[in-house]
């Protein structure tokens, strides 16, 4: 299996809630392409109801047996990345536990009922090495249905007879 890791900038946005009782919402707001010379969560932008912040640097690592997955993303309308985070703490109150171009591993993390996955599209850039690596370590696999066993309904689950009389 062959890994390779690209490093992507990361810009979050914390929105204040609509109401007292509510908490803010942080969501992925843009992936770059490369990192800029800025620390992480550095406010970046101020308004009214919202702050957007530099979140740092992250890792899409790309395995070679999962090009398939990064293909179809890569030829749907809006290829993304998925950023799974979960409430840490204080200052920043997000950690981002992950991002990936894998839409089955985006999925995955919505299992545990821990972590918030959002969406973000891929720049361009970024979308080509995926699109590099996809092209260099490719390998179709062809789907193989697996035969069907011969037992009769109410076998499943016990053993053929040892008298001779199974198959």
């Amino acid at each position: 299996m062959v890994e390779h890791e690209l490093t992507i900038g990361l810009v979050m946005e914390r929105l204040d809630p609509s109401t007292e009782w509510g908490e803010p919402i942080w969501r992925p707001l843009q992936a770059l392409d490369g990192t800029p010379d800025t620390p992480a969560w550095t406010v970046l932008d101020r308004q009214a109801d919202r702050v957007r912040y530099y979140a740092g640097a992250f890792t899409v690592r790309l395995y070679s047996t999962d090009t398939q997955f990064y293909r179809d993303n890569l030829i749907a309308e809006r290829p993304r990345l998925w950023v799974a985070m979960r409430p840490d703490g204080p200052e920043p109150p997000v950690e981002i536990i992950a991002v990936t171009a894998d839409p089955t591993e985006g999925e995955g993390y919505t299992q545990t009922g821990t972590e918030l996955v959002e969406v973000v599209d891929i720049p361009p850039v970024t979308a080509a090495q995926i699109a590099a690596f996809v092209a260099a370590h490719h390998v179709e696999r062809t789907f193989e249905k697996r035969k069907r066993d011969k037992r009769p309904p109410d076998m499943v689950g016990r053993r053929w007879p040892t008298d001779g009389k199974g198959p």
